[in-house]
């Protein structure tokens, strides 16, 4: 059976599936409180009361993006997965680190959104039917850090945090950064991917960090 945002995305040129697109960018662009069910339907062409026809209350837009967003990401995880399957460690983090940096770049509101449902707290229950998936597990084995798929451990589970949160503050600063080093996007990229090899392979590479 679909999910109800891959019958939204079966049909691309809906309102609902507009409106959905329209609100990733404010959502990742201003936050949850910093957003308006007025500023997602003015750049969505509609009027708010077309949006809470399709979407309710903005709590409930903000869950499907939430949603959206991490099953984009779940989806890149598993094309990086085939791409590195085989490979030696070092070479698999090296592939994977440029492959989701880029992306991540390339769709600065997956990262915005994510970080935002970290730190920022909403007065809203989300139903039980919208849930962020839970793919830290196979990040975890497809990168070679742990040897099972399931069950991985704790430790394992909070290196991919590392890495990913790493990467998230590199893309989340871009506009700081780049300002900060006096250096345009595209080097800052450049640098930031280098960085990123720098300190992430050696940890995960060196022997001690094995185990499970």
């Amino acid at each position: 059976m679909k999910t109800f945002l891959e019958r939204v995305h079966k049909q691309p040129n809906s309102k609902k599936a507009k409106i959905l697109t329209v609100a990733r960018k404010i959502f990742g662009e201003y936050g949850f409180h910093g957003a308006t069910t007025r500023m997602i339907a003015k750049e969505s062409g509609i009027d708010v009361s077309t949006l809470y026809y399709h979407w309710g209350e903005k709590a409930y837009l903000y869950e499907a993006v939430v949603l959206d967003v991490n099953e984009d990401l779940k989806k890149k995880f598993f094309e990086i997965e085939k791409i590195i399957h085989g490979l030696p460690l070092a070479q698999r983090m090296e592939l994977s680190i440029d492959i989701i940096t880029d992306y991540l770049f390339e769709h600065p509101e997956i990262t915005n959104v994510i970080l935002s449902r970290y730190f920022v707290k909403i007065r809203h229950q989300a139903s039980q039917d919208i849930h962020v998936p839970e793919y830290i597990s196979n990040i975890a084995y497809s990168m070679g850090l742990s040897k099972k798929r399931k069950p991985v451990s704790q430790q394992f589970k909070m290196q991919v945090l590392a890495i990913m949160n790493t990467i998230h503050t590199f893309v989340s600063g871009t506009n700081s950064f780049c300002g900060s080093l006096n250096i345009n996007k595209k080097d800052y990229i450049a640098l930031a991917k280098e960085t990123l090899r720098f300190i992430l392979i050696p940890a995960f590479t060196n022997p001690q960090s094995k185990g499970d």
